[in-house]
């Protein structure tokens, strides 16, 4: 509603300034396009391959330390949309996953993007790119660590 109301007055002020800018946005977006069909083409495939059950089996309770590691090297390269991710980590900790695990799993899952790192490097730069992801798969471990934590009090 705030972008249509955004839209309404930049329309209303200046009708040919509006116009150029949907023409840049449109051109913007058909660049992204493949590159969004390729990310899209490769979330069906994770999705197909790691499903609740088999990222479930390695993340349980009792997996320490490795399965942290793994939970959020699975996140990192997994792409699902945080409507997607709660539920699944919802099912993922009714099915035994440990608390710990989930919060490894699930903070890398929304900061850390493995298969976008490529569309990332073109339009943010390759050092940026590569720190930005760095930080947030570190901060995933911090994040376990501090849910570990609370959990355990």
């Amino acid at each position: 509603m705030i972008a249509g109301a955004g839209f309404l007055a930049s329309l209303l002020k200046d009708r040919g300034k509006t116009a150029k800018a949907l023409k840049k946005a449109l051109k913007a977006f058909e660049s992204i396009l493949p590159q969004f069909l390729v990310v899209l083409i490769l979330v069906a495939i994770t999705l197909a391959v790691l499903d609740t059950a088999t990222i479930s089996r390695y993340l349980g309770s009792g997996s320490g330390p490795l399965g942290i590691i793994i939970a959020a090297l699975v996140g990192a390269i997994t792409l699902k949309p945080g409507f997607v991710a709660f539920p699944v980590a919802a099912a993922l900790l009714n099915a035994g996953t440990g608390a710990t695990q989930i919060a490894a799993f699930v903070s890398s899952l929304m900061m850390v993007g493995i298969v976008t790192l490529p569309m990332e490097m073109k339009y943010f730069g390759r050092r940026a790119a590569l720190l930005r992801n760095s930080f947030a798969f570190i901060f995933s471990f911090v994040a376990a660590i501090f849910v570990g934590w609370v959990v355990g009090l």
